[in-house]
């Protein structure tokens, strides 16, 4: 029997929630066994920009901030199960990482 690891990454962790509960929902309805979604450490990337960009006045400052959500899934299916999980719409701000192992 197959076993696939899928890793979402997203800007959202509504969005990353949401296509995780849909893998749950298609791995419960096919009876199989699915363990997840584990939430893993969150990332975040900062970056201070100058306001006034001629240099001229005082050195003020903006933070920019953007915030990394993962969350891993592991199921072990078959290949109707893979294929229903392939045609889940996903949104722009989420990326998926599927690894097969045997």
């Amino acid at each position: 029997m197959a076993k696939a690891t899928i890793k979402l990454i997203s800007t959202s962790h509504a969005d990353a929630d949401a296509i995780a509960n849909q893998i749950k929902s298609i791995a419960k309805a096919a009876q199989i066994k699915c363990k997840g979604a584990i939430p893993l450490p969150r990332k975040r990337i900062v970056q201070a920009v100058r306001k006034a960009p001629s240099g001229t006045g005082s050195h003020t400052y903006e933070k920019w901030e953007l915030r990394i959500y993962k969350r891993l899934l592991e199921i072990d299916g078959n290949e109707q199960a893979f294929r229903q999980i392939m045609r889940i719409p996903v949104p722009d701000s989420v990326k998926i990482e599927i690894s097969l192992a045997e």
